[in-house]
């Protein structure tokens, strides 16, 4: 008898496999499906719980500097409560590591985790260290956000204009491991403007705004000649499917797009891509041609 296994599957139809047997009491606002699940707190805040885990060979290799993987094994769930609109707090940091290690590169991981706690003003609480045949980091982080101020990905609406900030791919040259979240952005928009949904790109922007459309049932239209593609990507295909940019794709009413631009005030690029359309439109693409694809939200996955 032969079993299914699980890159047949696939990463997101796995993690809809062990999400359908999973009851949620009344103090989960939003549970599985979002970047950071959101939990009852205070009468004017949600509580943010998001987590991630840095595999050695996956998302890193031992060449790489240490304390740029720390960093990133940190701010990469940074990442995650900026796109939900709120503000990191506490983090637990568990770590396995092969008991032959140089010392030097252990103390170089959590030197790069206490640099980003220090910058975004996170507490370091916690965690556990054990043996493992590879390197290991995985991080939980617990953030805040007002009611008011609270984003998901399910709630794009149909003429929203679609923005991303930064530029898109390039983590094949070394991105993955240096970029910063995108905190003091994502606060500046949800105090400012009604952001309708938000997420962070780490999966490709395809596969990350497809996220959006997924959980919103909508669809979209995005122009090739709008999308910022860095120069470090082999070009505009790969620059949307590489993955781990962290940075926001959000949509907000097209009437409020121009005073956005206008606001603006980072030197960080923010960049007008498309539409989001009613769903029987579907997902697709205008060319730099004119010509229009239609566009499977395909990116990194893991299985």
């Amino acid at each position: 008898m032969e079993f299914m296994k699980l890159k047949d599957l696939g990463e997101f139809k796995f993690i809809e496999r062990i999400g359908k047997d999973i009851r949620l009491s009344s103090r989960v606002i939003k549970g599985i499906g979002d970047d950071a699940a959101v939990l009852k707190y205070k009468k004017d805040k949600f509580l943010l719980f998001t987590t991630d885990m840095l595999v050695e060979g996956a998302h890193f290799y031992r060449s790489s500097r240490p304390e740029s993987v720390g960093e990133k094994a940190l701010s990469s769930n940074i990442s995650d409560i900026a796109a939900m609109g709120g503000t990191p707090k506490f983090s637990v940091i568990s770590i396995g590591m092969p008991g032959g290690l140089d010392l030097r590169y252990a103390d170089g991981l959590y030197r790069g985790i206490k640099r980003a706690a220090r910058m975004f003003g996170i507490d370091l609480v916690g965690g556990d260290t054990v043996s493992s045949e590879k390197i290991v980091i995985n991080i939980a982080l617990i953030g805040e956000v007002e009611k008011e101020n609270l984003v998901l990905r399910s709630g794009a609406k149909e003429n929203d204009a679609i923005f991303v900030t930064g530029c898109i791919g390039g983590s094949i040259k070394g991105k993955h491991l240096n970029f910063t979240p995108r905190i003091k952005e994502a606060r500046f928009l949800v105090k400012n403007f009604k952001i309708n949904s938000m997420i962070d790109v780490s999966d490709g922007l395809l596969a990350d705004l497809g996220h959006i459309l997924q959980e919103s049932s909508k669809g979209a239209m995005i122009l090739e000649n709008s999308v910022p593609i860095s120069k470090a990507t082999k070009g505009f295909d790969s620059g949307v499917r590489d993955g781990e940019d962290f940075e926001l794709i959000f949509t907000l009413p097209e009437r409020h797009a121009a005073r956005l631009e206008d606001k603006w005030p980072f030197k960080t690029r923010l960049s007008r891509i498309g539409t989001i359309l009613n769903k029987r439109r579907g997902f697709y693409l205008i060319r730099k041609n004119g010509k229009s694809e239609r566009v499977e939200p395909i990116g990194f996955t893991h299985f």
